[in-house]
């Protein structure tokens, strides 16, 4: 399997209380993303540009975020993580230098955490990867096409030793 650690140029800000350090995140999301882009080539065919591709990656709270969901998406109201691709792409299409953005919100994560009985880092990796793979094009408002994310994820999880984060739902 090829290691894409030089095919992905992630760049993190912190802009609120309670997240660790840069430093920590970047240990913890650089694996997690990597894993999810050699998902991606070795088993979606998914192209991959030549040169490092750049993902943002903003830890906020959930002030920051409700006011970003409600200009955005007209939701005003918080919610764990939004992806903003840089480029408009289809699944299987190639991107351009720039991802784009994926933002997560402090308290929602946790409060979801906890709800799951998940620690906070893996809540954290599901969201890592499901924010990237909205940047690639998946999505979930059509049932197939969350039935395809949905299994992306998870074997992308499952590939980094984590729980299936949709074993104990109801099914789409």
């Amino acid at each position: 399997m090829a290691t894409l650690k030089t095919l992905l140029d992630i760049q993190i800000s912190v802009e609120a209380d309670g997240w660790p350090d840069e430093a920590v995140l970047e240990k913890m999301s650089a694996p997690v993303l990597v894993a999810a882009a050699n998902w991606l080539t070795d088993r979606e065919d998914q192209p991959m540009p030549d040169e490092p591709a750049e993902v943002s990656l903003l830890f906020t709270d959930d002030a920051t975020i409700q006011s970003i969901n409600a200009e955005w998406r007209d939701k005003d109201k918080p919610t764990n993580v939004l992806s903003f691709p840089a480029f408009p792409l289809e699944p299987g299409g190639i991107p351009g230098p720039m991802l784009g953005d994926i933002i997560f919100a402090r308290e929602t994560i946790e409060r979801e955490a906890a709800e799951l009985e998940k620690p906070f880092d893996e809540h954290l990796s599901h969201l890592l990867v499901h924010g990237f793979l909205h940047l690639f094009g998946y999505d979930h408002i059509e049932n197939d096409d969350a039935v395809t994310m949905e299994a992306l994820e998870t074997g992308i999880l499952v590939s980094l030793g984590l729980s299936d984060p949709y074993a104990d739902t109801d099914p789409i």
